[in-house]
């Protein structure tokens, strides 16, 4: 199985992230399961709505290359999962976004959920997507930390002390919210989730931690396997209706070309 990984991060300016990922996702993978990673550039390096869109874009436009190019299945690996449906109703792979999977996993762990972001300002992002999602009373509690994703990449270069100082930050965030009646934490990023990625039944108090990168992947391996096993596909009714060729050959267009809206405003005024 092939796996493709939509990170959401440049490639030079995430390099240590990167292969940090590449690397814990391929050791953690099943038995013949490859993960290629990819990067995004420029990166969402302006946290807010429009800069979700314009990643969302290269997302999508990336997912239908790769279906194209032989992937067996697409994680947006990016937690906010800007996109996510457009995507799946682009692609006969299964599409898997990292918040959607992890969300829907740890409504399984607990009843009361808090949500540890990079940003203050996905706090709101992902309270719509928690209803989006139908987890809208179970996802409880969300803070920022404040953080760029640049202070992570000290820590997958091999700063021990940044990524000391990151997990205490990571766990005072987290213990508030275990303290106000949280009984998952999820981190709601790969950057958080990687972070704690190589700690062994890792809790808050009680309430377990959970690795939103590998809930991702093992998502994507599940619906991998039972595509191949069974047909199995989402709804083609009104929620994930394919689009048609022509739809997704004028998408790809646009990306390729950068065909301006205005010009149709321009014409009209002439």
């Amino acid at each position: 199985m092939r796996i493709f990984w939509q990170s959401f991060v440049d490639e030079a300016v995430g390099a240590s992230y990167l292969d940090t990922l590449r690397t814990f996702l391929n050791d953690i993978a099943a038995p013949g399961t490859r993960v290629d990673v990819f990067g995004m550039s420029p990166s969402d390096r302006d946290f807010g709505r429009l800069a979700e869109f314009r990643c969302a874009i290269q997302a999508v436009d990336a997912g239908l290359g790769a279906e194209a190019d032989g992937f067996d299945a697409y994680v947006m690996g990016h937690f906010q999962d800007p996109g996510l449906y457009e995507l799946r109703s682009a692609l006969r792979i299964p599409v898997v976004g990292v918040g959607e999977a992890t969300l829907l996993a740890a409504s399984q762990l607990g009843r009361r959920l808090g949500l540890v972001t990079l940003d203050p300002a996905f706090e709101v992002w992902h309270l719509e997507q928690a209803e989006r999602y139908g987890l809208a009373g179970r996802v409880q509690h969300v803070a920022g930390l404040g953080c760029r994703p640049e202070d992570f990449d000290r820590c997958f270069a091999g700063d021990d002390l940044a990524r000391e100082r990151l997990l205490a930050q990571f766990s005072a965030c987290a213990r508030t919210m275990v303290e106000r009646g949280a009984d998952v934490i999820v981190p709601a990023g790969v950057l958080p989730g990687l972070l704690i990625g190589g700690e062994h039944n890792f809790k808050i108090g009680h309430a377990p931690v959970l690795n939103c990168a590998a809930v991702a992947l093992k998502s994507a391996e599940m619906w991998g396997q039972l595509r191949a096993l069974s047909g199995i596909e989402p709804s083609r009714g009104p929620s994930f209706r394919l689009a048609g060729d022509r739809a997704r050959h004028d998408f790809r267009q646009l990306v390729a070309q950068g065909t301006p809206a205005r010009s149709l405003r321009e014409d009209f005024l002439k």
